[in-house]
């Protein structure tokens, strides 16, 4: 589904370079729940956005589903991602002025559709946010706020979901909540890319990859 080959991110910082991402192989299945884990600066987000097709890496080749993301022009890429790939993040990036319901179906207006009112709504109980459809994000917990984010992500059933430190922000019982929702998900047959610095989140993937920190691999040895 997803296939990550020899990827490297880096910066400038005066007269040299500084490496964001090492470089890195890494490949999610079909139906594969996989979890990238390491120390904060070891790439995590960066990995992730360059799996979405959201940053350019300096070299190395992103396929999803046998397309190459980086070969593609803007517009199609932009089409493409809307197609395939959904989104979450840690703090939620919810439009502060939309109802729950309305920021679950925010994506019918990227899309050109508008058949997704049924789907959102289904989501939205499925979630347990039946009740919540016309509260805007501040009168939300942030756990509700989480699963509207993921409703949202999940609307159109993207073929991968890509989660950046998702439990971040929430207390045990909502993260095991949120996370259950991915492993359903999953069982669908849809992928699911984590990136996390915590251990036992990571521990709950059907793999876990690791990144080590950029910094110990150019030290000087």
């Amino acid at each position: 589904m997803l296939v990550l080959k020899r990827v490297v991110k880096t910066y400038p910082k005066g007269s040299r370079r500084i490496t964001a991402l090492a470089p890195i192989d890494l490949t999610v299945s079909a139906g594969e729940f996989v979890a990238v884990e390491g120390p904060s600066g070891s790439g995590k987000t960066t990995c992730l956005l360059i799996a979405g097709g959201l940053l350019d890496p300096d070299s190395g080749r992103v396929l999803l589903d046998g397309h190459d993301l980086h070969a593609m022009t803007r517009n199609q890429l932009a089409a493409f991602r809307s197609q395939n790939i959904g989104f979450v993040f840690q703090q939620y990036h919810l439009i502060p002025y939309l109802s729950v319901l309305e920021n679950i179906l925010a994506p019918e207006a990227a899309r050109g559709r508008a058949d997704g009112q049924a789907r959102g709504r289904a989501l939205a109980g499925q979630f347990g946010l039946d009740h919540r459809l016309d509260h805007t994000p501040a009168e939300l917990s942030s756990g509700e706020k989480q699963r509207t984010a993921l409703a949202r992500a999940l609307l159109f059933q993207p073929k991968i979901l890509l989660a950046d430190e998702i439990t971040g922000n929430l207390d045990h019982v909502n993260a095991q909540i949120v996370l259950g929702y991915l492993r359903e998900y999953v069982k669908t047959g849809g992928s699911v890319l984590l990136v996390t610095h915590d251990r036992e989140i990571a521990s709950q993937a059907d793999r876990v990859e690791y990144l080590p920190d950029p910094r110990e691999l150019e030290a000087p040895r």
